[in-house]
């Protein structure tokens, strides 16, 4: 009786694995705009490359491109324009941007496009970075900023306030 019992236990465990291995592969974030309301979500997975971050934000300046990084804080203080967040989350100590000398970092993500309606829906994959180890962003923040980034200018691109954040969860 106790051998089956033992031998039960073990299978559960087995059978349980794959969906906590699953489980650290995704991850979500619930962003929050500068009224401390919820203003959209992303889901993030993480490929055998980088993360795949699908996203939907609402309640943003219409019409334009905006700024999205990933910062190194694992905090989204609206009370205070989200400066709770840090600055971009940069492991190895690269320069901010694209077309940067010495970048991009692990925080660089490309400018998105928020529509005549104020949202903004997007799929980026970033390849520098996973969701646990050593370039981990789970517990780090996404930000949504007011203007483009530029891609060049140091420390942040040019990007403005910053209008919306998420903590990766």
């Amino acid at each position: 009786m106790r051998r089956t019992m033992m031998m039960a236990a073990i299978l559960a465990l087995a059978a349980a694995m794959p969906a906590a291995a699953q489980d650290q592969r995704t991850a979500t974030a619930d962003f929050v705009g500068l009224d401390g309301k919820q203003a959209g979500r992303a889901t993030l997975t993480e490929g055998k490359s980088g993360v795949l971050i699908e996203m939907e934000v609402s309640g943003l300046p219409a019409n334009r491109w905006v700024a999205f990084h990933i910062h190194e804080s694992s905090r989204c203080d609206h009370t205070h324009g989200f400066e709770s967040a840090g600055g971009h989350f940069n492991p190895t100590k690269a320069e901010h941007g694209f077309l940067a000398a010495k970048g991009p970092h692990a925080g660089d993500m490309p400018n998105q496009y928020v529509d005549q309606d104020g949202k903004l829906r997007a799929q980026v994959f970033n390849g520098l970075v996973s969701l646990n180890g050593k370039n981990g962003i789970r517990g780090r923040t996404l930000m949504i900023h007011e203007e483009s980034d530029d891609y060049r200018s140091q420390p942040v691109g040019g990007a403005g306030k910053r209008l919306a954040c998420a903590v990766i969860q």
